[in-house]
């Protein structure tokens, strides 16, 4: 049984009509007949029941029909995974990835991973564009038609200048901020996302797309913003927040497809469970 053979069978069966099939398969009609013949004399069984009017299935080629489609769709699978020799990952920020990357390598050596970093306004990293695989990213952001898998929660903190008054502290709240300029992302950048970082309020301030910019704001205009604990800020301070849920480390991706599955699960094994 090839499965060559299988994929005629399988248009036949969904088209219920020879002449049909073999236009989907490009052949001509009788070797498409003379295949199907010969399957059912391999199988022993007959498989169509044949008129005028086109063909129905018996009982052994229905249960046939729904395992071909899963041997080829299965065999499709292997095919997409032999044949892919590269992945492109999205990333925002350095979120401890080492492991991860020793981890996918081990199992792909042979395979090119191409990492594409992206700024603050695009907390997906290019998915919802196309322009990488599966992104290694931070909450919170807008979900629709993507698949995530949660990696590790951080906790917040105000990012300010170490002269700042509420730079000795050891916890602050939203509250202690309150009439101060943020900086902002532009307009148009995921709203679930700019809301989490201005602290769950309209804010005012500068506007800034990277990391960097980000801390220039704070250094020189005095400007407030949030940042994850841990992250070395150079001459700044992170205060811990005590009112502002962690953001979250996700992966996210589009398409199940073997490669990115691979990595997915790679990541899953590399962080720590929650």
């Amino acid at each position: 049984m090839e499965l060559r053979t299988l994929r005629y069978f399988v248009a036949v069966a969904e088209e219920l009509h020879f002449g049909r099939a073999a236009q989907r398969l490009h052949l001509s009609q009788p070797p498409l007949s003379r295949a199907i013949k010969h399957l059912e004399h391999d199988l022993g069984v007959t498989l169509l029941d044949r008129s005028p009017a086109g063909v129905t299935l018996t009982d052994a080629g229905q249960v046939l029909l729904a395992e071909a489609r899963a041997l080829l769709d299965h065999a499709d699978r292997i095919r997409a995974k032999l044949a892919r020799t590269t992945i492109t990952v999205g990333m925002m920020g350095d979120h401890g990835a080492a492991r991860l990357a020793a981890a996918f390598r081990r199992k792909h050596p042979q395979v090119e991973i191409r990492v594409r970093e992206t700024d603050l306004t695009d907390p997906t990293c290019g998915l919802r564009t196309g322009q990488v695989d599966v992104a290694l990213t931070r909450g919170p952001f807008d979900e629709s038609g993507l698949k995530t898998l949660v990696l590790r929660q951080d906790p917040v903190g105000a990012v300010l200048r170490a002269d700042d008054p509420l730079a000795a502290r050891e916890r602050i709240t939203t509250a202690d901020l309150a009439g101060r300029d943020w900086f902002q992302f532009p307009d148009g950048t995921d709203e679930i996302w700019r809301n989490y970082w201005n602290g769950g309020e309209p804010r005012s301030g500068p506007t800034v797309r990277a990391v960097q910019e980000c801390v220039q704001s704070v250094l020189w205009n005095g400007s407030v913003g949030l940042a994850p604990l841990g992250h070395d800020l150079g001459e700044l301070v992170v205060v811990p927040l005590a009112d502002m849920p962690p953001s979250p480390v996700v992966i996210a991706w589009v398409k199940d497809d073997p490669l990115t599955l691979d990595f997915v699960e790679a990541a899953t094994q590399a962080y720590p469970r929650l």
